[in-house]
């Protein structure tokens, strides 16, 4: 079986391991299903987080058509990350069950959650009550965050999305700062129409200043930004700049490089060691979810944003 197993090492690679069936290989005996690697090898001692100064994420989503809930949670653990985010309260046991926390929490909502948004007086009392579940979820789990979104502009101009969200997010702001969980207002761009998850076009809080704007007019310690880097950058730019103008504001971070919304990789324009150093420069303590979509192997992309990204 060791010689099996050596030339196996030898001829495979991780990318085609990976396409192969965990299952079948778990069942051949050649996975350990604890804190091992594939081959048995310790990941955690040779890849992923070494410093720690910035505690990483892993965005489940991104990860959904490559990895089952528990394998997502598997390799986070392995390369040292603390989260897999945006997992629905349901499965939090899984995260439980490895000894991570859930960075950042969805919404219960059907559909696509960044639709229906706090610019819509109409959709108030609908978000309110969802969001105030999340946040009660939250609290008990210790998951710090709960996402929040503008919503599409429909019929409603800035000005009056932006009194709107105002309104609405002094409704839940109360109840946050009670439960000790922070909302989070994501940014997205809304210039990239090619792909549902790339862009978002519609979208009314797609700059920085404006979902800025709309936060300091709520005035909570407990409803903040979600500071998306690759959606940041699309539509302003700037993005060391903005990170200290957002400061204590900032509540979440996701990343992704750009254009395509692809791994942190040479073939994108985006430098996120500074990017990451401008984080700990305004004294940024929470997570940063590794949010973008692979275009090859998922967890050589996820290895490689995790160490680029570990300053």
């Amino acid at each position: 079986m060791k010689e099996l197993e050596s030339s196996r090492k030898v001829k495979m690679s991780r990318r085609n391991l990976l396409k192969g069936s965990v299952a079948g290989l778990a069942g051949a005996g050649l996975i350990n299903a604890g804190s091992q690697g594939l081959w048995g090898e310790s990941l955690s001692e040779a890849v992923g987080v070494k410093h720690g100064r910035i505690k990483q994420s892993v965005v489940s989503w991104c990860f959904a058509n490559h990895w089952s809930l528990e394998e997502t949670c598997r390799y986070a653990k392995e390369l040292g990350c603390g989260s897999v985010e945006l997992v629905s309260p349901r499965n939090w046991p899984t995260l439980r069950k490895y000894g991570l926390t859930c960075a950042i929490s969805p919404i219960d909502v059907e559909g696509r959650p960044f639709v229906k948004g706090f610019n819509n007086p109409g959709y108030h009392d609908y978000l309110l009550n969802v969001t105030e579940r999340a946040i009660d979820d939250s609290a008990d789990f210790g998951c710090p965050n709960v996402i929040a979104f503008t919503g599409f502009s429909e019929n409603f101009s800035r000005n009056e999305g932006a009194k709107n969200c105002i309104a609405g997010f002094k409704k839940i702001a109360g109840y946050a700062e009670r439960k000790g969980v922070s909302v989070c207002l994501e940014m997205l761009n809304s210039r990239v129409g090619d792909h549902p998850d790339k862009g978002h076009p519609g979208y009314q809080g797609d700059h920085v200043d404006y979902c800025m704007n709309l936060l300091n007019a709520v005035g909570s310690p407990r409803i903040k930004l979600l500071f998306d880097i690759y959606h940041v950058q699309i539509m302003d730019g700037d993005v060391i700049r903005r990170i200290g103008e957002c400061g204590d504001m900032i509540g979440h971070v996701h990343t992704a490089g750009n254009p395509g919304r692809g791994e942190l990789d040479q073939s994108q324009e985006l430098n996120y060691r500074p990017i990451m150093q401008a984080l700990l420069d305004v004294g940024y303590k929470g997570f940063v979810g590794q949010e973008f979509i692979p275009t090859g192997d998922p967890l050589d992309g996820l290895r490689q944003a995790v160490e680029l990204c570990d300053i």
